[in-house]
């Protein structure tokens, strides 16, 4: 067996000190802890739930610079997410990827000189080395006008890119936690105060179950509530509070602070129907009502319809696509599409809330997906994030570094522009040409002459979900037999293994839906298999 990684250590090795703790496990939060980890700070990192739980796993999984917030003149946050692109691209090719988008063009919503114009502009507002540029077609004869209405007769194709968000997350919290940071899954703040120059946290460790362990050794900073939780303090030299959602919520009920922003929560959903067409491109569709809505190939045999716009004013913890956005969903493709598709075609939706910086738009798709970073010094250093997208973490990272670096007295500069993401390092099984595409293909082409015993689609999905990791996976496995258990359809033991031990999964919702997707293929009985394996398994805390 191998060396317990950080990540795995037992709560008891939680440190009593650190320089840094953020709160939630989300990207924005994942992504501060590794670019502070990776700069030699101490680093904390405590999530409620599961990392990428709620909002960073229930995106439209895009890597974009968002073309329709042209329209709404955000110029600057349109330029610095076109900018970040290639810079993700690079960095995890397995997760990442290129896509084309495929806009009809329907002449009752914006007229084509509109159109073109913003393509232009989306095109040289950031350079661009990886992605090609932009045209126009005719859709008849053409493989994307196949499966749409007649009615559509040319349209506009552009470049952005595809990422699994939720692996995104979790590669960023690995990348942490092999740098040093401490993260902590199913672990609330339950509330701080400043103390000695810094912030006293009280955390409570919510796995339950296990026994503590080497109690005498903790001190008087951890003990065991009534409930099982675990109980401890960790003393931070600084407060980060990316709770997202909750990031209101968190000042107010775990500080007991009053902030000046306020947040627009925005519910976005999306539906997963049957695949829709054949060829690998997107179609973006305009609408309306002014909204746009996206159609992208999904897991090989889906389709993925999003997203809507809605207010939410409930808990952002418990939600779900409602009857009315399915059939919004449903009705928007079946206008564009020649197949019909109805809520009895999905299967699958998911729904969550994103944290916007509430700028008085009365449109909740004109509200701005821009972030802000707020520096608070005294009584000590509390960064919290405002709003953010997917695209803009690594950005939003560093920055909310650089603010903080000062305070916690490094002088040590941003490193993750040019850095790889665990797993995205393809150099030691081929040549990289610097072309990320390309380079994958290359990769699995060499995996599958080395592992030629390996199933094809086995090989594939793992060379998707863990690059040049998945050789933790296999280890010394020369045979199927090696792989252990089939626990559910293509998922061996070793695969379990791995994603307890280094991703932080603790159940079969982790498994099946944030650390890969086959959660679409599985039945209830598979699950629960899954579960009973996780929890035979459960590592001790």
């Amino acid at each position: 067996m191998p060396a317990t990684p950080p990540s795995a250590l037992p709560s008891s090795d939680v440190p009593q000190r650190c320089d840094l703790l953020v709160v939630g496990g989300g990207v924005n939060g994942a992504g501060i802890a590794r670019d502070a980890a990776g700069r030699g700070l101490s680093v904390v990192l405590a999530e409620k739930d599961d990392l990428a739980a709620h909002t960073s796993s229930a995106s439209t999984k895009l890597i974009h610079g968002g073309l329709r917030y042209l329209e709404h003149y955000e110029f600057g946050l349109v330029r610095k997410a076109l900018a970040e692109r290639e810079v993700l691209l690079r960095s995890a090719p397995h997760i990442m990827w290129p896509l084309r988008f495929v806009m009809p063009h329907d002449p009752s919503m914006r007229p084509a000189s509109m159109i073109r114009l913003g393509i232009w502009l989306y095109d040289h507002l950031a350079r661009r080395e990886v992605l090609p540029a932009s045209e126009a077609i005719r859709l008849a004869g053409h493989p994307a006008g196949e499966p749409l209405k007649p009615r559509f007769s040319r349209a506009f194709v552009y470049s952005d890119g595809w990422v699994d968000d939720a692996r995104l997350v979790v590669l960023a919290a690995r990348d942490a936690a092999d740098r040093g940071a401490t993260v902590l899954t199913r672990t609330r703040v339950t509330g701080a105060e400043p103390a000695a120059g810094g912030w006293r946290v009280r955390l409570r460790d919510d796995s339950a179950a296990a026994p503590i362990g080497r109690e005498e050794a903790d001190g008087p900073s951890a003990g065991k509530s009534a409930g099982g939780s675990v109980e401890r303090t960790v003393h931070a030299r600084a407060l980060v509070n990316a709770a997202g959602p909750w990031a209101m919520q968190f000042l107010s009920e775990g500080l007991g602070r009053r902030s000046k922003r306020g947040l627009r929560l925005i519910r976005g959903s999306h539906i997963v129907v049957p695949r829709l067409f054949d060829h690998d491109m997107a179609y973006i569709f305009q609408n309306a009502d002014k909204r746009i809505v996206f159609a992208i190939p999904y897991e090989q045999d889906f389709t993925l319809i999003g997203t809507t716009d809605v207010e939410h004013h409930e808990d952002p913890g418990r939600v779900r696509a409602d009857q009315a956005e399915v059939a919004y969903l449903c009705e928007l493709a079946g206008r564009c599409f020649k197949a019909e598709v109805s809520p009895s075609d999905v299967v699958w939706s998911y729904s969550g809330v994103r944290p916007l910086l509430d700028d008085e738009a009365g449109d909740p798709s004109a509200v701005t997906r821009d972030y802000l970073l707020e520096l608070e010094r005294v009584p000590a250093p509390l960064l919290t994030v405002w709003g953010g997208k997917i695209t803009t973490f690594r950005k939003l990272a560093e920055e909310a570094v650089d603010l903080l670096a000062p305070e916690l007295g490094t002088h040590a500069p941003g490193w993750t522009g040019g850095a790889k993401l665990p797993g995205g390092d393809l150099s030691g099984s081929i040549r990289e040409t610097g072309q990320p595409e390309r380079d994958f293909a290359s990769f699995a082409l060499a995996k599958a002459a080395l592992l030629p015993w390996l199933p094809a689609p086995l090989l594939q999905r793992w060379a998707r979900l863990y690059g040049s990791r998945l050789d933790r996976i296999v280890g010394d496995a020369r045979s199927l037999e090696g792989l252990g258990s089939e626990v559910a359809p293509g998922l061996y033991e070793v695969e379990l293994r791995y994603l307890v031990r280094e991703e932080w999964a603790r159940s079969a919702e982790d498994v099946a839906w944030r650390r890969t997707k086959l959660g679409l293929r599985l039945a209830p009985a598979e699950l629960a298999r899954i579960e009973d394996w996780l929890q035979a398994n459960r590592p001790a805390r």
